[in-house]
């Protein structure tokens, strides 16, 4: 009975110490297991670290790009005519001979203002297109009656559009001396309204029919911003000068025999007349090519001073 007491014995403390020792792999295993994933937490905290040191230097490359860089990478460039400069005003017309003159003592007096008058009739949109092949500026003077179509008002655009300088040349052409103020305010301010509609833009320049001027139509002119105009020379109104080759000649070396100017009118300054005709228009590059032979230039009427400048 005695042994097998002991026996009993025995056998419990060998299985507590199975249960002990098991006890302490488990735990081993557990400690393992923590050591395992906290070791797991940090190679996850050290690439996140990594990341996050990346982006930072990632931002820091973006922020040094340049602003135009920066700018022209999102696709939002600046618009290019804001950094253009504006063209220095170099002339002026004087209000008495009606030529170009310089404004300052260095400037190119060698020049000739070239201007075509009741545009656009039936050859102004052609007469544009050769000066513009040609590099050559001019003034256009448009009446009303001529651009009462969607057809005439598309020529005037395009004339304006090529670059040219666009004058009031009144609505219907009548001699201002002959009709009332309100009728003259009307024949001026309705046009350059019109023009507007149609270009954008109000004319800086303006040109009485026949070169007739009034008190009240000089007064009118001035409150619309507009500088007023009549010419030098002009003969293709002419009929003697009705022919390309005959007109050319005249206009060229400023002498009309043929209607009594045995002398020549050119001269630096001069300002041109010319007009929407089939005559013109044929004579035009020739005009062009002789004048420059003489070694004039043809003035940009934006060099010429505006009312407000």
């Amino acid at each position: 009975m005695k042994n097998k007491k002991i026996i009993v014995g025995v056998c419990l403390f060998l299985l507590l110490a199975v249960f002990l020792g098991c006890q302490d792999q488990a735990n081993q295993a557990n400690e393992e297991e923590i050591i395992e994933e906290n070791d797991q937490i940090d190679e996850v905290e050290a690439d996140n670290e990594e990341d996050e040191t990346s982006d930072t230097s990632d931002n820091d490359v973006e922020s040094e790009i340049p602003d135009d860089e920066a700018t022209e990478t999102n696709g939002e460039l600046d618009d290019p005519s804001l950094n253009e400069e504006e063209k220095e005003v170099l002339y002026e017309i004087n209000q008495s001979t009606w030529s170009v003159e310089p404004i300052t003592d260095d400037t190119n007096e060698q020049v000739v203002l070239l201007t075509i008058d009741d545009v656009p009739d039936k050859y102004g949109l052609d007469m544009a297109h050769i000066l513009a092949d040609l590099d050559v500026p001019a003034i256009f003077f448009v009446n009303g009656h001529f651009i009462q179509t969607e057809e005439k008002q598309a020529m005037l655009k395009e004339i304006h559009d090529l670059g040219f300088a666009i004058g009031n040349h009144t609505y219907t052409h009548p001699v201002l001396s002959d009709i009332s103020e309100a009728e003259q305010r009307q024949e001026i301010v309705e046009l350059n309204d019109l023009i507007e509609d149609i270009t954008g833009e109000r004319p800086k320049f303006f040109r009485a029919p026949h070169g007739v001027n009034t008190d009240y139509s000089t007064q009118v002119v001035a409150e619309e911003g507009m500088v007023m105009m009549n010419w030098t020379y002009g003969y293709d109104y002419f009929e003697p000068y009705m022919d390309k080759d005959k007109l050319a000649e005249a206009m060229i070396t400023g002498e009309g025999p043929e209607v009594d100017v045995n002398y020549s009118l050119l001269k630096p300054g001069a300002n041109l007349l010319m007009h929407d005709r089939e005559w013109t228009k044929d004579a035009l590059e020739q005009i062009v090519t002789g004048l420059r032979e003489q070694g004039y230039e043809m003035v940009d009427p934006d060099l010429i001073r505006k009312i407000d400048e």
